[in-house]
């Protein structure tokens, strides 16, 4: 079984207390690097904070990661690292439910800040400690829906087209570091994050829950879940020295996406 070398390595995680971001945690210390991850819910620092098993190998920290000056703060408390070999710009929201018109303003800003601008600030501040470490990777969280269009969604769908821009820019524009960027597009994610997006277009749609799940899954060709796991092997190999000539690639976990309607 394949199993990417990460000894010692030291990576960044944003929003990594739960979901995707937690199982990226959890993979990249079974492969022997250490995680400094920041997350809103103090609840699900306390309980990294508490397990022995994370002990010396995730530094979890509460964090507004909207906030520019925290999250500026934040890197600036973190000089102590001189360098790390990866960030991974995880954080995101599903965002509304609606028709483009019947989005507010404040719906639609919330999305973009926190699905694009929160990636500036982490790699803003990530991009010189990668420099000194004279290699490195950054992986972007991005979506299916920034490769289709997505009805209902289009905030959301919005913010993960630019999550491509932005990859595919930094890709350019740091290779001369040797530092390699890539983005990761889950599909339909097992787990808390997609129920609610089930929840909220079946309630939209006045129809069921379970029709909707249903509607989702035909729209791929293995027609089944992708988990959180899978997310977080796949971000294993690219900060990995394996995939160290991989650099501006939009990656699909998706199970073959066919299309989104």
């Amino acid at each position: 079984m394949f199993k990417p070398e990460l000894y010692n390595k030291k990576f960044i995680i944003s929003a990594g207390a739960s979901g995707i971001g937690y199982e990226i945690a959890n993979k990249i210390i079974e492969n022997g690097g250490k995680v400094y991850l920041t997350d809103i819910n103090q609840k699900k620092i306390n309980f990294i904070k508490s397990r022995k098993k994370y002990q010396k190998k995730i530094f979890a920290e509460k964090l507004n990661c909207n906030n520019h000056d925290d999250v500026k703060k934040y890197f600036n408390n973190l000089k102590f690292l001189k360098k790390i070999d990866g960030l991974i710009n995880n954080i995101g929201i599903a965002g509304p439910t609606k028709y483009l018109n019947d989005i507010s303003i404040e719906e639609w800003k919330q999305t973009i800040d926190t699905n694009l601008n929160t990636h500036f600030y982490f790699s803003k501040y990530a991009i010189p400690l990668l420099k000194k470490n004279k290699s490195g990777s950054i992986i972007n969280l991005s979506s299916t829906a920034g490769l289709y269009g997505f009805p209902q969604r289009s905030a959301y769908a919005a913010s993960k087209w630019a999550i491509i821009g932005l990859t595919k820019t930094l890709a350019m524009e740091l290779g001369k570091f040797n530092i390699r960027v890539n983005a990761i597009c889950p599909g339909t994610i097992k787990g808390d994050r997609m129920g609610r997006v089930i929840r909220d277009k079946a309630k939209f749609l006045k129809v069921s829950k379970k029709l909707v799940e249903k509607e989702f899954l035909s729209m791929t060709s293995l027609k089944n879940w992708i988990y959180e796991e899978d997310i977080g092997k796949m971000c294993c190999f690219l900060i990995s020295d394996d995939a160290e000539r991989i650099s501006g690639q939009i990656i699909s976990v998706d199970g073959n996406t066919l299309r989104m309607d």
